[in-house]
């Protein structure tokens, strides 16, 4: 007598098709029929695998004594994004596309299995990293109470290039919102709950540093004047045209999870030639446009996010720029990961 659970797993054989489905049978002896639900489990219950191919159901594989799953055995939830299997308590997670007979383990292998805490998805954490910044910003620019003094509660700066870099913060997030939404596709990859309250730290405390000091009181407007504020709006906008334009061209390339299948080429909208000089144009816009805002404001939190957006930005340009070239051998060797002929 036997229980059957069916379910698919990657599994890497030249005759077979990806995807086989696992037939499990728990097997009990007769004294077992009349079963009552113990208190506490106090011994292991092993399952006998037999893997099936999904359209022949010839037999692939059998595996005797198998240990049922511990999320199930729990009553902690531990649900699957949540857990990370390592061949070493202190070593680098498995990946979901390692194979057992590929990892450097024996017949016997002893994998060890450890919570990465509450997960979620890479679409909230994008919303929780844009939404902060918006709402900071307007606290700053109507000067709320208890920001700065008493005298200025509620009021503006007189100066354009306030309200300027306003709008242009504004637009900025409220695009990467709407990218979010209905733009950009991400993985099934999740962050840990922990790391989401460091990015949003980070993304909200240099919004309202940056907001502080252009909407201070004693803010003094460019050196250069209308011909600094106005040029550099100008690249702003381009910049962030460019941006979308890339994002647009980036959700039509087919991709198997977070790897691409095709090589981005540049389309007829003139923003998306950029493809030709560098791998990630995307950035290379969004370092352009948060240059042209530093400039528009003469800022110098402004120009420290700068910074230290073009460091994280250039790690990951040259990550994917990497991939591109590991994945396809006729990528184009003109192509550099951020900076056209340079990095």
């Amino acid at each position: 007598v036997g229980t059957t659970v069916k379910m698919n797993m990657p599994y890497q054989h030249s005759d077979v098709p990806r995807g086989c489905e696992f037939v499990v049978g728990h097997n009990f002896h007769m004294d077992d029929w009349t079963w009552t639900r113990p208190k506490s489990i106090n011994r292991v219950a092993y399952f006998e695998v037999e893997i099936l191919d999904p359209k022949s159901k010839t037999q692939l594989c059998y595996l005797d004594k198998v240990c049922p799953l511990l999320h199930k055995q729990h009553s902690n939830p531990w649900y699957p994004a949540r857990q990370a299997l390592k061949l070493h308590p202190e070593g680098k997670a498995l990946s979901d596309d390692d194979i057992l007979e590929e990892l450097p383990v024996g017949t016997t292998a002893t994998m060890f299995l450890q919570d990465l805490g509450p997960q979620l998805g890479w679409t909230m954490v994008f919303l929780a990293e844009s939404i902060g910044p918006l709402f900071i910003c307007l606290l700053f620019y109507y000067r709320l109470p208890y920001i700065y003094n008493h005298e200025f509660d509620y009021t503006r700066s007189p100066h354009v290039v306030v309200r300027l870099a306003c709008i242009c913060y504004m637009l900025h997030y409220i695009k990467r919102l709407m990218e979010t939404i209905f733009v950009h596709r991400f993985s099934h990859g999740t962050l840990p709950l922990q790391t989401i309250m460091l990015h949003c730290l980070y993304y909200w405390g240099f919004a309202a540093w940056q907001a502080y000091y252009i909407n201070h009181p004693l803010y003094t407007t460019p050196t250069y004047g209308n011909l600094q504020i106005y040029s550099a709006l100008a690249a702003f906008l381009i910049c962030e045209s460019g941006n979308f334009s890339i994002n647009l061209a980036l959700n039509r390339i087919s991709c198997n999870g977070s790897r691409p299948t095709e090589i981005p080429y540049p389309t007829k909208n003139p923003f998306t030639w950029l493809f030709f000089f560098v791998s990630c144009p995307n950035y290379t816009y969004e370092v352009g446009s948060w240059i042209s805002f530093t400039v528009m404001t003469q800022c110098t939190p402004v120009a420290v996010f700068t910074c230290i957006g073009f460091i994280q930005m250039t790690i990951w340009a040259r990550g994917k720029h990497k991939t591109y070239v590991k994945e396809f051998k006729d990528y184009p060797e003109l192509r550099s990961a951020i900076i056209p002929l340079f990095l």
